[in-house]
């Protein structure tokens, strides 16, 4: 196997706010770390001025391998999230056909192991095909290896059998029901949030409460059941609210959002631009603004990206006809380095943690991935340029699809290296596979 020394960076991990040390990876694992280090034969990553982390996970993809091709595949998700500094990622359910059948956990795991850019692996259905009727297989799908439950997509409307979700899955260590959190009754027909903006656009909206709500409910039975409840790309301040008091009463919950969600408002959709057409909606500024303050003290546990590829025909079409999301992986790091740490709104260990070890954690990831960097630990690491300023260029993404929020926009920092499992993927922040 290919050795590595990753040279002159500092290290930034669970156990350490930055050190500057080399890093010598053998055989999958990180061998060494220590001062002017010489492993003779090994390929040298230069990390000068760069830090040094475990590597990235996202807990919310979709790269919608099986059924729509078209917009990204399992090799271009994995490719884009490699550059992004992701080692780990977690696939959306809504795929066609969806993910509640271990057959189909056991193809994409497969088919990710296959490409060797990312460790790919897979939420899978609350309710049969996400249709809200009944329960999937959760036992024979947590035996093939799925920890985080969701109907992603559609919110599991009927309290009845989220209730029944969240009894069965107290029975599946480490299991977690996850929530789209948007009640359908109240967003039909919707296409952006409603405020201000949706009524000077002539777009009908969707109103924050139909998460607060969502959020509420779900909370009470969590608390009924004491089954552990993940809230899935939480945007308004009244969501946050409620999270922050479920976690000073003890419930098992945590939540995260995007960073679109703590940098966009509707305000961006002046222009009638599906770039910015997403679910749940960029919300006001209010929400923005609280969603973000939920970031920095901890009541959200992490930043995921909800990676959204839609081929360009799709989104070259009126707002209103459009499906909504955007791309993420390539530009998360950048984006939240660049808000948050640039601003000193957070400490780069603090971003880190948004990013990795809690993500992964939460995804019943954490004995291989957000590992401290340090002698005997799987080499899953990333290399963080902090200086670099970059323009996103729609054309130059790795994935299959052009959605991006950010094109056109100068962001600060990005990633230099990634290693898998001991083995470079991106190199100088060129994919290598």
């Amino acid at each position: 196997m290919q050795t590595y020394l990753i040279r002159g960076g500092t290290v930034v991990d669970s156990t350490t706010a930055g050190r500057r040390a080399d890093v010598f990876v053998r055989d999958g694992v990180v061998a060494e770390v220590g001062d002017a280090l010489d492993a003779a034969g090994a390929q040298v990553l230069d990390a000068e001025g760069c830090v040094v982390a475990p590597g990235l996970v996202d807990i919310q993809v979709h790269f919608r391998e099986p059924g729509r091709e078209d917009s990204e595949t399992i090799e271009s998700g994995s490719r884009a999230a490699a550059l992004g500094g992701f080692t780990a990622v977690v696939c959306m359910p809504n795929t066609m056909p969806p993910i509640d059948d271990a057959a189909v956990v056991e193809w994409i795991v497969g088919r990710g192991r296959d490409v060797g850019l990312c460790d790919v692996r897979v939420a899978g259905c609350i309710t049969r095909e996400r249709a809200g009727r009944e329960l999937a297989p959760l036992g024979e799908l947590y035996d093939a290896g799925v920890r985080i439950f969701t109907d992603d997509g559609d919110c599991v409307a009927d309290a009845n059998l989220m209730r029944r979700a969240f009894e069965y899955s107290i029975a599946l260590p480490g299991a977690v029901i996850a929530q789209h959190a948007e009640d359908p009754s109240l967003v039909a027909g919707g296409h952006m949030h409603e405020g201000e903006w949706s009524a000077r656009l002539g777009i009908p909206g969707r109103p924050a409460e139909a998460e607060i709500v969502i959020v509420a409910r779900d909370l009470a039975l969590a608390r009924r059941t004491g089954a552990r409840y993940h809230v899935l790309h939480l945007s308004t301040a009244g969501a946050a609210d409620l999270v922050r008091r479920a976690k000073a009463e003890g419930l098992r919950v945590t939540a995260e959002c995007t960073p679109q969600h703590f940098t966009l408002t509707d305000a961006c959709c002046a222009d009638y631009d599906p770039s910015f057409k997403m679910n749940p909606p960029l919300r006001g500024a209010d929400d923005r603004d609280g969603v973000r303050a939920a970031l920095i003290d901890g009541t959200l546990d992490a930043i995921a990206t909800d990676h959204a590829p839609h081929a360009p025909e799709t989104k070259a079409v009126p707002f209103e006809d459009a499906p909504p999301g955007m791309l993420g992986v390539e530009t998360a790091f950048a984006v939240a380095h660049g808000e948050l740490v640039g601003s000193g709104q957070l400490t780069m260990q603090a971003l880190l943690a948004r990013l990795s070890w809690q993500p992964a954690a939460i995804a019943g990831l954490g004995d291989r991935h957000g590992r401290p960097v340090a002698t005997g630990e799987p080499a899953n690491l990333t290399v963080l340029d902090v200086d670099r300023h970059w323009v996103v260029d729609e054309r130059a993404v790795a994935s299959q699809s052009r959605n991006t929020p950010w094109h056109g926009r100068e962001l600060h920092g990005r990633v230099r290296h990634t290693v898998l499992e001991g083995v470079a993927t991106v190199i100088d922040q060129e994919a290598v596979r």
